[in-house]
């Protein structure tokens, strides 16, 4: 397989497009990538599978004259949103959508795969085909399972994020931290229901639930620097079976959000003191879970991301931009923990639809340019010291 066209990384984007799973299940998915990768029949590349991890898959191509190993990371997973895009390649799973664009991270890392399948690279590099990015932590799984060893050892890794609000093909990132760090709150109280005409006989979930909401909505007001910014959002609130019965329980689901580590575990802490609070208060009983797995502010590395900046700013045909950190969380940041690296923006131009939406339609435009930015980068890479 010669170096992919615009036309055929358009083709392998819609194919993608079609066949989006759900974390931990990219099934076919993988399958679509081993039989790309087989079909490249290169004689210095070799794959690898994570049995821990079924639907990962790492492929490894060996340099000219390695110095070390570059790599480059791709989200595979998809999100269960019911495509609403009206586009005669939409999505052949009801419920399931590449609502946020990771068919074209794919197809940008196979086209970067597919030119160095054509053109041994100088400097050993390992792709990463990550399941499981939007839940489950899927690099943080893969890198707990023990599969970054020995030849498939990264010394550096790159990723990048589409991103609709940006031109067409355009990289952005900046120094320093790129997107916060997360964390998942998952909420029960739990009372005693009783008729909504006798409270005296019942203990009320809602109401302790409904001070929780309140509570929470100072940590970032009270507790967090307002120059750095953090994010507390209850998305989730369910309780209650009829108007005239007083609810025995109550459930709210959220998330946490900060650009600092330490941040985001002292909104944790707060998070928990107020849940011990209010139950102590309205004497219920508060089941908190806070998940934060491979989910930290992703932190791009001084050394790597200056190159990058400079490559990117001087290469004659990269349009490059250097933007603001975003609240935008992403699993990579636990891998740019263990190893030093960048992750960028590649912009999509679809600014009418935000991320994870139904109708989000990234333009196809990007794929050529973001292939080739990426594959001039790696290059450059390969020649310092």
């Amino acid at each position: 397989m010669a170096v992919l066209s615009e036309a055929d990384l358009i083709a392998v984007r819609r194919s993608l497009h079609r066949i989006p799973e759900l974390a931990l299940h990219e099934i076919q998915t993988q399958a679509y990538i081993e039989e790309f990768v087989k079909q490249l029949d290169c004689a210095w590349l070799s794959v690898k599978h994570v049995p821990a991890v079924p639907t990962a898959l790492l492929v490894r191509l060996e340099g000219t004259a390695p110095r070390r190993t570059l790599g480059y990371r791709t989200d595979i997973d998809a999100l269960p949103v019911e495509e609403q895009t009206g586009l005669p390649f939409a999505s052949n799973h009801p419920g399931v959508m590449h609502a946020c664009g990771h068919d074209v991270h794919i197809t940008v890392a196979l086209g970067i795969l597919a030119y160095f399948a054509a053109h041994q690279p100088k400097d050993n590099l390992l792709f990463f085909f990550q399941p499981a990015e939007e839940a489950e932590y899927g690099g943080k799984r893969v890198y707990d399972a023990g599969a970054f060893a020995g030849r498939f050892r990264p010394d550096e890794f790159y990723a990048l994020h589409d991103n609709p609000a940006l031109p067409a093909g355009q990289i952005a990132t900046r120094m320093g931290t790129l997107f916060a760090g997360t964390t998942e709150i998952h909420l029960t109280f739990t009372g005693k229901s009783g008729h909504a005409a006798f409270p005296q006989k019942a203990n009320d979930a809602i109401v302790a639930a409904a001070a929780f909401v309140m509570q929470v909505q100072t940590i970032v007001a009270r507790n967090v620097d307002p120059v750095r910014g953090g994010v507390v959002t209850l998305g989730t609130f369910h309780a209650g079976t009829i108007g005239n019965v007083i609810a025995g329980s109550a459930r709210l689901d959220g998330t946490i959000r900060a650009f600092r580590q330490a941040d985001i575990e002292m909104m944790q802490q707060r998070v928990r003191q107020i849940a011990e609070g209010v139950a102590a208060t309205y004497g219920v009983q508060a089941a908190l879970k806070l998940i934060q797995g491979g989910y930290m502010p992703v932190e791009n590395a001084p050394k790597q991301t200056a190159d990058l900046i400079h490559y990117m700013k001087h290469a004659p045909a990269v349009d490059f931009a250097e933007v603001a950190p975003a609240m935008t969380g992403e699993d990579f940041g636990f891998l740019l923990q263990q190893f030093p690296g960048t992750m960028v923006w590649l912009g999509v131009n679809d600014p009418q639809h935000s991320l994870h939406a139904a109708n989000f339609s990234p333009d196809e435009a990007a794929l050529k340019p973001g292939v080739a930015a990426l594959v001039g980068f790696l290059k450059h890479r390969m020649e310092e010291e």
